[in-house]
Formats: structure tokens, C-alpha cells, sequence
């Protein structure tokens, strides 16, 4: 099977799943929850399904307290209300206006961010990222640093960390979507959701280059292409046995998880699925693109 031949079709798949999240970041962004823009999120809970009517009560309540509403998403018997940051008078005011409206209505869960933590937040998320993928390369460079030559050590955490960036953009931009069309916001748990896409992915690119280097070391013959494309079957049953268990259980999370989880599990299940790919048919694919150019250079 010669997966290295046919690498310009696995990075074209990639470029077809991330240009359409890249042209949606672009246009419409990410759809942010309070944990980064700062508010307040209400969940109300109706004992009958709501209606068009009931949002627009509950719309009245807030607007009669000259509180911005960011937005009302119903769902089923409840509605999730995001408004501008609340006082606790104001919340109690409207909350005794929404209740005499309704009297059997319960308020699940109130929550309130001011706009410095959520800048906070948002710049600790960024940091996070970055701070992850400096230090992975300095791992992946340090680890592979007795690779044979003409393999550079610096060339597996670099190609590590682009397959890691396509992972995240993958989820990134999907969610941006999902955020434009559906109205998902991506919260705190998200953040936490794209780091441990990082760590699953590099974790499975790991093994793949690890089995590159041995191969290497043992001076099999044959080109560089030959051997990276050995490595790789050598190790896709195990990557792929391993990928395949984790989303059989986060595909049941999905499932039957509650409604606070339910995004946090998708992320994951995206980015799991997306880092088997990126391992498999991206990594290693860059460092034989690499190799290649860098022996063309050194020709000319």
C-alpha cells in the first residue's frame, strides 16, 4: 500500500475540510459564550413546551428592565437567556416579573462573568495553545534528537505541530460554523476540549514517528519515502484500534451525556477522529515533502 505516493490527495482531503472553516472564521468568527465576552446566561425551565409567545414574554421582562438581550435559544421546555452582565436586583426584578407570567417556571441555572474575566479568559485560552505547542516542539526536538541523519530531530516537532494546527483548525473551524448556523457557542470547556486534541494528536503522530526513527536507526534500505511509508503501516492498526475505542465512547457520551456536555464531547469527538487523520496521512507525509525539497536544495 503506498500511502506516501498518494499524499498530495491526503493533504488535498484536509484542505477541503479546513478552506470551509477557514472562509467561516473569517466571515463570521467564533460564536463566544459569557465565559469570554462577559454577561449573564439564565436556563429557564417551563413545564410545557415553549412557544413563540413565551419568548417573547420573557423577551419583555428584560427589556422592560432596559437589559440587553444577546440572544434567546429555546429548547424543548426550557429557554437559555444571554444578556448583558446583571445586577442582582435587576435578576431578581426580572425573575419576579417572569414568574408572575408564568408561575410554574424554574430558574435552572443563573450565571454572571464581568468583561475583565472574560478578557482573562480569552487571553489564558490563547496562551494555553501556544504555550502547548512551543513546548511540544521542544519535547519532539529533544526525543528525536539521535534520529540519523539526513533526518533532523527539529523537522519531526515542527511537522508534529503543523499536523497539531490542522487538528485545531479542523475543530476551530466546524465550530464556527456550527456557531453561524445553529448558534453553538464555545465556552471554557472548549478550550479544555482543544487542548486534549492536542494531546491525543501528538500522541498518535508520536507513534508514528517513533517507529520512523527505529526503522532508521536499523539503516533498512530502501529511500526515505520507502521507509516512512513502511513505518506507517506498520503502525496504522495500532493508531487507528486506539482511535477507535476512544470515539465509540465519546459517540455513546454524545449520545446519552447531558445537554452542558454535549459540545465538549463533539469537540472532542472531531478532534480525535481529525488527529487519527492528520498522524496518519498528514505528519509523516510533511517530513518526506521536507526531506525531499531540503535534498533538491542541497543538489542545486
Amino acid at each position: 500500500m503506498d500511502i506516501i505516493g498518494k499524499k498530495k490527495w491526503y493533504f488535498a482531503i484536509s484542505l477541503l475540510v479546513i478552506i470551509p472553516g477557514l472562509i467561516s472564521l473569517l466571515l463570521f468568527g467564533l460564536k463566544l459564550s459569557i465565559d469570554f465576552t462577559g454577561g449573564s446566561r439564565l436556563t429557564l425551565l417551563f413545564p410545557q413546551n415553549v412557544n413563540n409567545q413565551t419568548v417573547t414574554a420573557v423577551k419583555q421582562s428584560f427589556t422592560q428592565q432596559k437589559v440587553e438581550v444577546a440572544s434567546i435559544q429555546p429548547s424543548s421546555n426550557q429557554l437559555i437567556i444571554r444578556t448583558a452582565p446583571l445586577s442582582s436586583q435587576t435578576h431578581a426584578i426580572i425573575l419576579q416579573t417572569i414568574t408572575k407570567e408564568f408561575p410554574k417556571v424554574k430558574e435552572e441555572t443563573y450565571e454572571t462573568v464581568g468583561p475583565t474575566i472574560g478578557n482573562e479568559t480569552t487571553s489564558n485560552a490563547v496562551k494555553g495553545v501556544l504555550l502547548a505547542s512551543v513546548l511540544i516542539v521542544l519535547y519532539i526536538a529533544w526525543a528525536f534528537r539521535e534520529v540519523p541523519k539526513p533526518a533532523s530531530s527539529w523537522r519531526f516537532g515542527i511537522c508534529a505541530i503543523i499536523a497539531l494546527l490542522h487538528d485545531v483548525l479542523v475543530v476551530v473551524g466546524i465550530f464556527s460554523i456550527l456557531g453561524h448556523f445553529f448558534n453553538v457557542e464555545v465556552d471554557s470547556l472548549f478550550v479544555t476540549a482543544l487542548l486534549t486534541v492536542i494531546g491525543f494528536s501528538v500522541h498518535d503522530t508520536i507513534v508514528v514517528f517513533d517507529r520512523i526513527r527505529e526503522n532508521l536507526k536499523k539503516n533498512i534500505l530502501g529511500s526515505f519515502d520507502e521507509v516512512v511509508n513502511d513505518s506507517i503501516l506498520q503502525t496504522m492498526t495500532r493508531s487507528l484500534n486506539t482511535s477507535l475505542t476512544v470515539v465509540l465512547v465519546l459517540f455513546t457520551l454524545l449520545l446519552f451525556g447531558g445537554e452542558s456536555t454535549k459540545w465538549f464531547i463533539a469537540a472532542l469527538l472531531i478532534g480525535v477522529v481529525s488527529g487519527t487523520y492528520s498522524s496518519i496521512f498528514n505528519a509523516s507525509q510533511l517530513l518526506v515533502v521536507w526531506h525531499d525539497w531540503s535534498i533538491k536544495r542541497k543538489k542545486k
